[in-house]
């Protein structure tokens, strides 16, 4: 068996419901991992857990929110009584809401507070609260297990008007970097903790602030393209090698880091 392969490893994927998370989903499956499909859309989630059980992989839905630790509990309870363990966890749940949003030529100093503390929150608890009760498990019950946590572009350079979602990722990063600290302390290297810090893919969340109706770029959307080298936003199965890397006993030496896959953005002066 292929060290990069996720055969007998079972990962729970938070946000599993929305476009990112199905990618991460089906590149777990590919790879021979069982997957918790975790979110809060009941309808999403079994149907995308079917699925995967009909064409011979291994998946269970979890309908929770990553926020609400009693329901995380109940589906980490859920899994343990299925598989018997728990190997690893995707923190896939996050993103932006237009509440969290500055709109273009709004007062800076009028912006919607309580708009940005919820999206900042859902960023950061959002991850943290999962690996709290699923990396717990993974601890009593995995041999070698791994957390993956979601960075952004947004972590480190200064994306405008959406600030919450900046100060979101930024604490995650904090977060993935002492939290691999205190795991190697505690476990040495039975646990790890990375980061996947994608560049810019088109979701639900972010279609209406890059493209027009027909397809083409906004203004801001084609700023993102100029600074993008490869001159195109990605694609969500882009995302599946790094994951599954990160995910698998391939990267055993490696914590507390952060992979960009993000058509050379972060590092591009715009020069």
């Amino acid at each position: 068996m292929s060290e990069f392969s996720l055969e007998n490893k079972v990962i729970i994927v938070t946000g599993g419901t929305g476009i990112l998370g199905k990618s991460f989903i089906e590149g777990i499956v590919k790879a021979g991992g069982t997957v918790g499909i975790l979110g809060r859309n009941k309808d999403v989630a079994n149907e995308r857990a079917d699925l995967i059980n009909k064409n011979g992989g291994k998946a269970i839905a979890l309908i929770a929110d990553a926020m609400d630790e009693s329901q995380l509990v109940d589906a980490k309870n859920k899994v343990l009584d299925a598989y018997g363990k728990i190997d690893g966890l995707v923190n896939g749940a996050g993103g932006n809401q237009p509440e969290g949003v500055l709109l273009p030529g709004a007062d800076i100093f009028k912006m919607n507070i309580e708009g940005m503390k919820k999206v900042m929150d859902l960023n950061t608890w959002g991850t943290l609260i999962p690996s709290q009760i699923f990396g717990e498990a993974i601890a009593q019950t995995s041999e070698k297990g791994s957390i993956v946590n979601i960075s952004s572009m947004n972590s480190k350079r200064a994306i405008t008007r959406v600030l919450g979602y900046n100060m979101g990722k930024a604490a995650v990063d904090c977060y993935n970097q002492w939290f691999a600290v205190e795991l190697a302390n505690r476990y040495g290297d039975k646990i790890r903790m990375n980061a996947l810090a994608p560049g810019f893919f088109l979701t639900e969340q972010n279609r209406n602030l890059l493209t027009n109706p027909d397809g083409t770029f906004t203004e801001r959307g084609q700023k993102v393209i100029s600074q993008t080298p490869f001159k195109r936003f990605g694609h969500p199965d882009e995302l599946q090698g790094a994951l599954v890397w990160l995910l698998s006993d391939a990267s055993k030496f490696v914590t507390g880091s952060m992979v960009c896959v993000d058509g050379g953005f972060s590092i591009f002066g715009g020069v």
